[in-house]
């Protein structure tokens, strides 16, 4: 018996690196990488407005969220970001009373009632609940608001510290519209309308007298373009072109991390304009939404609603009372990451590990690279990440489901407001179910009649 006790750890420990080692293992390594800057199109423009308008630190910021992506890429095997919570971002970019304390003092209030959420139980319910055209509409929603800012991005000359366009971009530049375009077209070559081709080409479901009739030089041409990192390098241009527009100002070294002083009145403003406003959001694409997407493209994974709560809970209510940026997981950050070959927990792992260094190496100064970076860059990689994400609304096969998905997006998109949006589509969702009472299925169960798909 004693020995049996004594061989228990080894296995839990064994057991535990392999699992640990599975989440990590790049399954490309170009893919890895080239996954891991899908999400930069979303995070780089928030917190670069929240350095410049709400002085927020950034140095802080890369350390916090360098540690949540390396430790959500262990917890989940999978492409899991770590994005800002846009709703209280927008609050502290554009009200000058809402500054740093405040915006904390909401992202702690968010994350503790999310944590609670995540741990009684509640989340969960709700995740059985909700049906898949709401989340499908909430998600088309998000991926069109990604999309048609991505457009603004490429268009407009953008004052992030603002929060607003100041005019026509120009044609040619550092940060023209042509350098836009043509990253457009280079990710269009290389990564094409996504994982679905290239499956079909590889497997021969296509034109199989095309595909023998195709010369070998050809389909070697394709490979090697089809193995090209090709946000990375967008990426990477971006920073060249950066170092160019600014190539002084920086320091060597991490900020200072002190801890927030947050007053009673602090509490007060984050939770009324903060915290109110954005847990609709986060409960609904930051919990909710990212699960079923996480379900979608990893099935063979375990990602709950419960954990994703609670991590998301854990992550502000560590980083916030140290000046760290209210973060939470997103839809379209995954959806990003997906599009550009993002397949393990090692490609946000890496990451992590790139923004702690940043972080501990360069610190605040790193605002400089950032400001200078070209926008309409950041615009391209953000489109095709909002294009990946509003695709999930393509498996909606019947009219009654798509009826609840339009109808969802358009009051989301107008109303500029996920909460409105995920009312509307419920009660459409209940008005049509309410029609079959009185047919051949009214004896179904509750629960039968709530998830029906017709």
């Amino acid at each position: 018996m004693e020995s049996n006790n004594h061989q228990s750890p080894p296995q839990t420990t064994t057991s535990f690196t392999k699992k640990l080692q599975n989440n990590l293992t790049f399954r490309s390594k170009w893919g890895e990488l080239n996954g891991a800057m899908g999400d930069l199109g979303t995070y780089i423009p928030i917190v670069l407005a929240l350095t410049l308008a709400s002085d927020l630190d950034l140095g802080t910021t890369l350390i916090f969220t360098g540690a949540y992506n390396f430790i959500t890429g262990v917890i989940y095997g999978v492409p899991m970001p770590v994005q800002p919570m846009k709703s209280i971002a927008a609050v502290a970019i554009s009200d000058p009373d809402f500054g740093i304390p405040e915006a904390m003092a909401a992202g702690i209030c968010t994350g503790l009632i999310l944590f609670v959420l995540g741990v009684t139980g509640l989340m969960g319910l709700a995740y059985r609940l909700i049906p898949l055209p709401v989340v499908r509409g909430i998600q088309l929603a998000q991926g069109l608001s990604f999309a048609m800012t991505a457009v603004k991005y490429v268009r407009k000359v953008q004052d992030f510290s603002k929060s607003k366009s100041k005019g026509n971009r120009e044609w040619l530049g550092l940060d023209g519209l042509v350098l836009a375009i043509v990253c457009v077209c280079f990710i269009i070559i290389v990564n094409g309308a996504g994982e679905e081709d290239e499956v079909r080409d590889q497997n021969g479901n296509g034109n199989e007298n095309d595909i023998e009739s195709q010369d070998q030089k050809g389909r070697i041409w394709r490979r090697i373009v089809a193995c090209l990192p090709s946000a990375f390098i967008i990426f990477m241009l971006g920073v060249i072109l950066a170092i160019i527009r600014e190539p002084k100002g920086f320091k060597f070294g991490p900020s200072s991390i002190q801890v927030v002083k947050i007053s009673k009145s602090s509490w007060k403003r984050g939770f009324i304009k903060g915290t109110i406003p954005q847990l609709p959001l986060s409960i609904l694409n930051s919990v909710i939404a990212v699960c079923k997407l996480s379900t979608d493209l990893f099935p063979e994974k375990t990602v709950t609603v419960t954990s994703v709560s609670m991590t998301v809970g854990l992550m502000n209510l560590t980083g916030c009372w140290f000046g760290a940026m209210p973060c939470c997981h997103g839809a379209g950050g995954l959806a990003g990451q997906y599009k550009f070959g993002g397949r393990s927990g090692g490609c946000v792992a890496l990451l992590g590990a790139t923004k702690l260094v940043l972080g501990l190496v360069l610190g605040g100064s790193i605002v400089k690279i950032l400001s200078a970076f070209p926008v309409g860059v950041l615009g391209v990689l953000l489109l095709f990440a909002g294009i990946e994400l509003a695709m999930c609304a393509r498996d909606m096969k019947s009219k009654h489901e798509s009826f609840v998905v339009l109808v969802c997006t358009a009051v989301s998109l107008v109303g500029s407001s996920a909460a409105l949006g995920f009312v509307t589509g419920m009660v459409a969702h209940l008005l049509l179910r309410l029609r079959i009472l009185g047919g051949p299925e009214k004896n179904q169960s509750i629960s039968s009649f709530w998830m029906h798909k017709p």
